[in-house]
């Protein structure tokens, strides 16, 4: 008897704000915030923020998040010419939350997503070339755009590291030769073999993180703590600075550095799987899209040398018949 008192209890004497969408959603802010997951608790604050602002800040019901409603905050965002990548990130993170209630019994179980959009479109392509990491590594730039660039350079020798996880490495994550730390995203631990061209920017910024407990000098330096907002941002901004010097095509970012490994490493030919692995993926479909802008010159070699033979007399190819 006691369980099914609980169960009753737990599904009919829930606080009344509970059932609010706004308040429900500030709770899972919270939760998340609480389990040191700061990136996803930011999504789903800034997801938030857009739904609250589609309401004129009135909070509604969970049970109310249906089709109809959701299909009205599409369209009012695709009217503000959001584009389809991120509303599909808003209806993600909502139908996460919702999910969630579901889970606890606030709510009943509903499809109200079936009629907006969830996928993932194809993207442009944010890796850089492999010429232009060289150029990058070579490039003569200011004491603090040269920071920057070693940051940059940091993440894609680790496999393309992800800016949160290079700012929270601790020097105790430095053993025997081996990085060895949780992403911040997944929880999955990682570990990355120390190559001399990571040792050389640590050894280089070993001054800034003296009395700290941090390897690199992002969120620590010369004394001073720094808050990851203003890290990142600095970082983007000293990037972008970079990009126009430079002259390159397309800005670097903290992201570029991720796609780049990925693509550099699927055009050397290694498998989906280690990719895949190498950057702490949950899922190789993760991986994919990724790579889904990976340039079509590679994919035409591959395909040459499916569809080709080489005649050893004429050293002439010829398409297979």
């Amino acid at each position: 008897m006691g369980s099914i008192k609980k169960y009753f209890l737990r599904k009919f004497c829930i606080q009344p704000s509970k059932n609010m969408l706004f308040v429900f959603m500030q709770h899972k802010i919270q939760e998340l915030k609480d389990n040191d997951k700061i990136s996803t608790a930011k999504k789903y604050a800034v997801t938030l923020r857009q739904f609250s602002r589609f309401m004129s800040s009135a909070d509604i019901p969970l049970a109310k998040l249906t089709s109809k409603e959701l299909k009205l905050f599409e369209t009012y965002l695709i009217g503000k010419g959001v584009v389809m990548n991120t509303v599909s990130f808003y209806m993600r993170i909502l139908r996460a939350v919702y999910n969630k209630a579901i889970i606890e019994e606030i709510i009943p179980q509903g499809k109200p997503f079936a009629t907006v959009y969830t996928g993932v479109a194809r993207t442009k392509k944010r890796a850089i070339d492999e010429k232009i990491i060289r150029q990058l590594q070579a490039y003569q730039l200011k004491p603090n755009l040269a920071f920057a660039r070693d940051m940059f350079l940091f993440s894609f020798y680790t496999r393309g590291m992800s800016f949160i996880d290079m700012a929270n490495l601790k020097k105790e994550d430095l053993i025997k030769g081996v990085i060895v730390y949780k992403r911040k995203k997944t929880g999955q631990q990682i570990l990355i073999g120390i190559e001399p061209c990571m040792i050389d920017i640590i050894k280089s910024y070993e001054k800034l993180t003296k009395g700290s407990e941090y390897l690199l000098p992002l969120l620590y330096q010369d004394g001073t703590t720094i808050k990851y907002e203003a890290a990142i941002r600095n970082q983007n901004q000293r990037l972008k600075k970079i990009s126009r010097q430079m002259d390159l095509s397309k800005n670097l970012t903290t992201y570029v550095s991720r796609h780049t490994w990925a693509t550099i490493a699927r055009s050397k030919g290694i498998s989906l799987p280690i990719i895949s692995e190498g950057m702490g993926h949950t899922s190789e479909q993760t991986t994919r899209i990724y790579l889904s802008s990976l340039d079509h010159r590679i994919i035409d070699r591959a395909n040459r040398k499916i569809i080709r033979k080489e005649n050893p007399e004429k050293g002439i190819e010829y398409c297979l018949k």
